[in-house]
């Protein structure tokens, strides 16, 4: 290695920099790249997950959210036309869906946006609720009930049904 001439100047301080700014930029895009990958099981877990469950005082199988609380659909509420708005949401409660996750759990589910902008689940194309006066799993309190239209527990499909 060859001494430096006494007369040379150092190197310019942006050319002494460039190593290190390309190490930050490396690290900046590791910890991204990281941090992707981190979110994906995140937004996994903010899937709303139901299921299909035999109700002993319908006398049919149901679709009822993870704890067991029956799902009701509402008969005016078709074509993505929203119906129980406003004070209706009072007792009716819809089953929201996080941005990003998705309803899963049985067959022809999916999700809409609510007029204020929040996802909901759908069955069959219909918006899910649960009823205020249904206290515990099993119950439907809501069936055949008539306010802005009338509502009735999605009733699931027959185990073991084609789809």
């Amino acid at each position: 290695m060859r001494p430096l001439h006494p007369t040379s100047a150092p190197a310019p301080v942006h050319m002494r920099l460039r190593p290190l700014a390309a190490a930050l930029v490396a690290l900046a895009a590791a910890l991204l790249v990281g941090l992707t990958a981190l979110a994906a099981p995140a937004l996994a877990k903010h899937s709303v997950h139901v299921h299909a469950a035999r109700n002993a005082t319908l006398g049919k199988r149901i679709v009822v959210t993870a704890r067991g609380r029956t799902l009701y659909t509402l008969s005016a509420e078709v074509h993505d036309r929203f119906i129980c708005t406003g004070a209706c949401l009072a007792d009716w409660h819809p089953l929201k869906v996080p941005t990003g996750g998705k309803v899963e759990g049985v067959a022809h589910l999916g999700v809409i946006t609510r007029p204020d902008g929040s996802r909901q689940a759908t069955y069959r194309g219909r918006p899910l609720y649960t009823f205020d006066m249904d206290r515990r799993a099993g119950d439907v309190n809501g069936e055949g009930f008539r306010d802005v239209g009338t509502w009735h527990a999605a009733v699931a499909p027959r185990a073991g049904a084609h789809h």
